[in-house]
């Protein structure tokens, strides 16, 4: 049965003094569950629309949640990036922990490839997915789509835009960029594989991300007290995305933020450990900034952006390439 939900949204910089202006007062309403048809798949793949309630050719976000999340996550994200203006797409991953596929299911090992094949399943059958949320298909700009991911969804949505997955002996895998996506941001992404610890390297092996195919602009965000379980490097690991991709990028570093960025997923979850509401506003805004830049809808907001953080106190800040 599908359900909707309708909220305000929220200024663009709300606690933040950045004065941008992005969706201020729009209403916006979402639809759950819509299924997207893919064969052979054990289980539906099942997506969230959520959208603003007004307005024409609007931008497309694709947003791949983190490990055992789904598609009722990450609402301060995905609310403001409808208040925004865009249409959010959230599919449920096989590793929801809805499914209850653990470490040692051998299904596991292949769910990093099913993740990239969901992306390219939504991306694919956007029209009806659409055409299910309310009409929505008539609203849509189709040539402006982007993918978004945080953490394991950094990886998913990261291959979209041209990163490969490298085997035990450093050879690129296969290439999953999508054409029809002209931008992205990846939130708190793998970092390359030389570091991982023994049980990442055993469980997770296609965690070894090569980033030197990944053309598509993108902007990368980090923070500076992300230490990952994973990796026996420190929180730069989250920056390789960035460093190691050609240009054009762009990277958000911000000093505080851990894995969560202040509650992404929703601050008073379990795995929000440092929650702050400020910090998360300041990644949604940023990623709508920057895309509405790379999809070239309007520039102004991530130019602002760019001038409070080189005047601010180095809290947060954003270099590009």
């Amino acid at each position: 049965m599908s359900s909707s939900r309708i909220g305000l949204g929220l200024d663009l910089g709300l606690g933040l003094g950045l004065g941008l202006g992005l969706g201020l007062g729009r209403r916006i309403v979402a639809v759950k569950p819509i299924t997207v048809p893919v064969p052979g798949r054990s289980v539906d793949l099942q997506v969230k629309v959520t959208a603003p309630l007004s307005g024409r050719n609007l931008p497309v976000i694709v947003f791949s949640h983190g490990n055992a999340w789904s598609l009722d996550g990450y609402e301060p994200l995905v609310d403001r990036w409808a208040a925004a203006g865009f249409i959010v797409v959230q599919p449920t991953h096989l590793d929801s922990r809805r499914n209850g596929i653990g470490w040692d299911d051998p299904r596991f090992a292949t769910i990093w490839r099913i993740r990239i094949a969901d992306l390219h399943a939504v991306i694919d059958g956007l029209g009806d997915i659409l055409v299910q949320a309310g009409g929505l298909e008539t609203r849509i700009d189709r040539e402006r789509i982007a993918v978004v991911g945080h953490s394991w969804g950094a990886q998913t949505a990261g291959a979209i835009l041209g990163a490969r997955v490298l085997d035990a002996d450093g050879v690129p895998g296969e290439d999953f960029s999508h054409p029809a996506v002209s931008a992205g941001a990846l939130i708190a992404a793998t970092g390359t594989g030389d570091t991982l610890t023994p049980f990442a390297a055993e469980h997770l092996p296609f965690m070894r991300p090569d980033y030197s195919t990944m053309t598509t602009p993108a902007l990368v965000v980090a923070g500076g007290r992300d230490r990952s379980q994973l990796s026996t490097r420190g929180p730069e690991w989250f920056t390789d995305a960035y460093h190691l991709s050609p240009s054009p990028k762009s990277l958000l570093a911000i000093a505080e933020g851990e894995h969560t960025l202040g509650g992404l997923a929703g601050e008073t979850v379990a795995e929000t450990t440092d929650e702050d509401p400020a910090r998360v506003a300041l990644v949604a805004d940023a990623v709508s900034a920057y895309l509405h830049d790379a999809l070239k809808i309007d520039g102004a907001a991530w130019t602002a952006l760019n001038d409070t953080a080189a005047t601010g106190d180095g809290t947060w800040s954003i270099v590009g390439k």
